[in-house]
């Protein structure tokens, strides 16, 4: 178990510094290809954007959970850390289903997917993913799917859990949210749920999911596992 948590902080640690040089190339950037006028025009065009739109979020992008994922939550510290004792001791079930559609991309929203698992782990998907976050409304199983070919993995959670639950699921995304996506899903038969996109086998790699009935304290570790175990997996690793 040790071995296992120092794994983890080490992953931690390197997730860390990924992201500060991303932020601090990011910074760079701007610095050195801005001018004066540039900064000028995009102030402009950024109030535009928003008396037309009066400010409302996006559907596009994470928006923060809203009254679906409330702020406030807590969980339990981690104790089983090896996703298959950790997900039994929660009562929750494992699958694999055969990966397909590694970069095969549609074009348009409007061109629905059937996948062979709800919520879906792998198949043809739209070309643009979704942001990394918390949305209080879904984006599109096209989109997500995406998300999971770059290495995500996503928490679905049925949105009429009690609200103590989803603020505890909340605080646990936002306690370790590299790739990571939580979203509401109606239309499943389980209280949470947890998918990603392995690359192995290739060429279509498989996906990964994990299903539960309920949410008990233990629920906990085997969410933590299961991104431990498969966060940064997907056939095409994007950062």
């Amino acid at each position: 178990m040790s071995h296992r948590r120092d794994q983890k902080e080490a992953l931690r640690r390197e997730r860390e510094q990924r992201e500060q040089q991303a932020r601090a190339a990011e910074q760079r950037k701007k610095m050195i290809g801005y001018g004066g006028a540039a900064l000028l025009a995009i102030a402009v065009v950024a109030v535009a954007v928003v008396l037309l739109t009066g400010g409302s979020d996006s559907s596009s992008g994470a928006n923060n959970g809203g009254n679906v994922f409330p702020d406030g939550g807590s969980f339990p510290e981690q104790k089983v850390f090896e996703v298959g004792p950790a997900a039994k001791a929660a009562g929750c079930e494992l699958q694999t289903k055969k990966g397909s559609g590694v970069a095969t991309h549609t074009t348009d929203l409007a061109d629905r997917v059937k996948y062979n698992s709800n919520p879906p782990t792998t198949g043809r998907h739209y070309e643009i993913p979704a942001d990394d976050g918390i949305y209080s409304k879904a984006p599109q199983d096209e989109q997500l799917v995406h998300n999971m070919e770059h290495g995500r993995v996503i928490i679905w959670v049925k949105p009429s859990l009690p609200e103590k639950q989803r603020a505890d699921i909340t605080a646990l995304v936002n306690d370790d949210s590299y790739q990571m996506v939580l979203v509401p899903r109606s239309n499943m038969p389980y209280a949470v749920a947890a998918t990603a996109w392995d690359a192995d086998p290739q060429p279509g790699g498989t996906g990964e999911l994990m299903l539960c009935n309920d949410v008990n304290d233990k629920t906990f570790d085997a969410l933590q596992a299961f991104r431990d175990e498969h966060r940064s997996q997907g056939p095409e690793p994007i950062p």
